[in-house]
């Protein structure tokens, strides 16, 4: 055991490598984490602590990442790179891999298992050509369940192997993220396997959010300095059993989003539009606008819904920010009396506070982040049964706690640089979740008297985090207590 920890240390007492991707995205909160530990959340903390014009809308195309990867990927296991041709004609290549291993150890009362061992394994596989550039992250999991009939942990679709048949009892699914991106000048066109986040919110953005699940995607990124539009395409799953004949129909998304950077103000607009069985690539095209374009088609295969959101930075050290989303309304007046359910919406607030500071030569990134978001009943569902639901695997694709919640975040975190990369954070939330009607994304729709989290019990959690990153080598460990107790140990490799 002395060895074992003594090679582990060693492995991680050098400098960490990068292995960065073509885009910042969304947390890998489930699957696929690679070392390091809540990336996404330092995106903001960089948005919050640098000057410039600041943009919310991701994926969002890292444009250092080929200086990063010719650095960074010669460390890589595998690299090449090469010149086709010479002169002005010279087209240059190059891609890197990186086995990934891991070791899981999950515990939680919601989910009620055990998930011991767990083993994950696969390729993080990057590069460029031109103006072409890639990532595909692919991993095989094994895991034990100590539960008589486990469920997925992440949501998607598992195989569960009998030993009657074969031997020994285990769980077996694969997971992958990949992004493919095409750059010219001001555009980017992108094919993706990922998720959208559209706003400048960490844990409660409205319209689309990191933590739902992630689907296959095309997009279409213009920047005109201080103007972004965005365009999206969205493959998502009718029923959240992915082998269902439901998911034989189709939902597809339609997203746009506008934002306009102005100095330490940022102002957004993200529009959408569901469809069941129906898609008309015409909604793909960035300048027709989707709030309009909705009422071309019919009520029951299409769901639309827009958001409008703002970004103020203080002085490099702080930002506070707010989205209101509509799903629909009878009339002004009525949203303001919001007593029946054809008034759907949502709102959400925060407060992010940031800085960098310097003890003995070292960075550390500190800083608080708090959000409260409120989603009002019936908000992301369907008239009747048309199954256009902003959700896919029956999760939704905006806020994560559904219609008919009110929640409060709050996280205290840090990182320091020291001979590698510690990280620690406290995340505290409160959660109001009714159960009338209306509280589920899967009640269609109807017009009735709403009751806003009417009875619903408050359930807190406290959740401390810790991480350490060497080279090759990462250690994580996530715990929560009080209303909802849970554990999460990981151990990772990648070279």
């Amino acid at each position: 055991m002395r060895r074992f920890l003594v090679v582990c240390l060693l492995l991680c007492a050098d400098l960490f490598a990068g292995y960065g991707g073509t885009v910042f995205g969304s947390e890998r909160t489930r699957n696929l984490r690679q070392l390091d530990y809540a990336p996404m959340l330092f995106v903001y903390h960089g948005q919050t602590v640098n000057p410039g014009r600041h943009f919310f809308t991701y994926p969002e195309r890292n444009t250092d990442f080929r200086t990063q990867f010719d650095e960074a990927g010669r460390k890589s296991l595998f690299y090449y790179a090469d010149t086709l041709g010479s002169g002005p004609d010279a087209h240059t290549y190059a891609f890197a891999v990186s086995p990934i291993l891991g070791v899981d150890y999950r515990r939680g009362e919601s989910l009620g298992d055990t998930i011991w061992p767990a083993f994950d394994g696969g390729i993080f596989f990057r590069g460029y050509a031109d103006s072409l550039d890639f990532d595909l992250d692919a991993r095989i999991y094994a895991e034990g369940h100590a539960a008589d009939k486990p469920r997925s942990f992440d949501g998607e679709v598992f195989d569960v192997q009998d030993e009657d048949r074969g031997g020994l009892n285990y769980v077996s699914f694969s997971r992958y993220r990949a992004h493919m991106g095409l750059n010219y000048s001001f555009a980017r066109l992108q094919l993706a396997r990922d998720v959208l986040h559209f706003g400048p919110g960490y844990y409660n953005n409205l319209a689309l959010n990191q933590f739902a699940l992630p689907y296959n995607m095309f997009t279409l990124d213009l920047v005109f300095g201080p103007l972004r539009i965005f365009s999206a395409y969205a493959d998502l799953r009718v029923n959240s059993w992915s082998y269902s004949r439901d998911n034989l129909n189709d939902r597809n998304l339609y997203a746009h989003r506008y934002e306009l950077a102005a100095g330490n103000l940022t102002l957004g607009v993200s529009e959408m539009q569901v469809l069941y069985n129906e898609n008309k690539p015409w909604l793909f095209v960035p300048i027709v606008p989707l709030f309009i374009e909705k009422g071309n088609y019919t009520e029951r295969v299409n769901n639309g819904a827009l958001a409008f959101d703002a970004n103020l930075q203080l002085l490099g050290l702080a930002r506070i920010y707010g989205e209101f989303f509509l799903d629909d309304m009878e009339s002004p007046y009525a949203v303001y009396e919001n007593k029946y359910s054809n008034n759907r919406w949502a709102a959400m607030a925060g407060i992010q506070v940031a800085h960098d500071f310097y003890v003995g030569g070292r960075r550390i990134e500190a800083g608080s982040i708090a959000e409260i978001a409120r989603v009002e009943p019936f908000t992301y569902c369907h008239y009747d049964t048309a199954q256009a639901q902003m959700q896919h695997l029956g999760l939704p694709v905006g806020n994560p706690n559904g219609p008919n919640s009110l929640a409060v975040d709050w996280t205290l975190y840090a990182r320091l640089g020291l001979g590698g990369e510690i990280f620690a954070g406290l995340h505290n939330k409160w959660l109001w979740k009714g159960d009338d009607y209306g509280s589920s994304i899967d009640d269609p729709y109807k017009t009735v008297e709403k009751r806003f989290i009417h009875g619903a019990p408050l359930v807190y959690t406290i959740a401390p985090s810790v991480s350490f990153r060497g080279r090759h080598v990462a250690y994580m460990a996530e715990f929560t207590f009080v209303d909802e107790k849970s554990a999460y140990l990981r151990v990772a490799f990648m070279w």
